[in-house]
């Protein structure tokens, strides 16, 4: 998903960029699943490569834990492209369809992967429809690094996950945050629509940093991978 935007990245910063606990090439899940076990393999990371305190950036999920971060004390600043979780409280819909729509790109990308994924990624038409829920643009994207995506979707641990979600949400208290925040929307977002995803986020992070950009969807770091560094660098200072 940083693929693209990290070389403008690690030309100001050190990079970490972990492959969270569960997804394909990421230490296995333990223990009870859920957001909090995938924040304690972040933190894991974090302590393993000397990140005591660090500029946090991520997209969705990413997004979210990354904001989690910041309430357990780990975040200098937090960059969070369409962050989960952010939907009003009371709002069963909007959670449900993107947990649906999650569980139906893994079935399809099970079994696209991985005799048939380089069929789907020479046909026009078949990247474009693999990538629709992710990005507006998809020719700059490399077909190997699709290649990478379908092979993370087919191979992640999914179901523990998706099923953690449905139970618990994404909980979080954002009245413990008190770095700087920006968060970053596409607003032609289809898996986390924009408004009604960040409505519950909106009004309990009033004061942080929000931008939201026009035709760009929900994976803001693959869909326009310089704009997204810009992003993170111009809240980090580069420092």
């Amino acid at each position: 998903m940083w693929s693209l935007a990290l070389p403008a990245l690690e030309r100001r910063h050190e990079v970490l960029a972990p492959t969270l606990p569960g997804h394909a090439g990421g230490p296995p899940l333990q223990g009870p699943v859920g957001t909090d076990a995938l924040l304690d393999g972040v933190e894991a990371a974090m302590d393993a490569a000397g990140f005591g305190l660090a500029h946090v950036a991520g997209t969705s999920l990413g997004g979210h834990l990354a904001l989690r971060l910041a309430e357990r004390g780990r975040a200098r600043s937090v960059v969070a492209f369409a962050p989960a979780g952010g939907w009003a409280p009371g709002d069963a819909a909007g959670p449900r369809a993107v947990l649906d729509a999650q569980e139906r790109l893994r079935a399809e990308l099970r079994d696209a992967a991985p005799g048939a994924a380089a069929a789907l990624l020479a046909d026009r038409a078949d990247r474009r429809r693999l990538t629709r829920d992710l990005t507006e643009r998809f020719e700059h994207i490399p077909p190997e690094l699709l290649a990478r995506l379908i092979a993370g979707v087919a191979g992640c641990d999914a179901e523990p996950m998706i099923g953690a979600a449905r139970r618990g949400g994404w909980p979080m208290a954002p009245e413990r945050i008190t770095c700087p925040v920006r968060i970053v929307w596409g607003a032609r977002d289809r898996l986390l629509p924009w408004p009604s995803a960040a409505a519950g986020l909106r009004a309990a992070l009033p004061h942080a940093d929000w931008v939201v950009l026009d035709d760009v969807g929900h994976a803001v770091p693959l869909d326009v991978p310089l704009e997204a560094a810009e992003l993170v660098l111009g809240l980090t200072g580069g420092r």
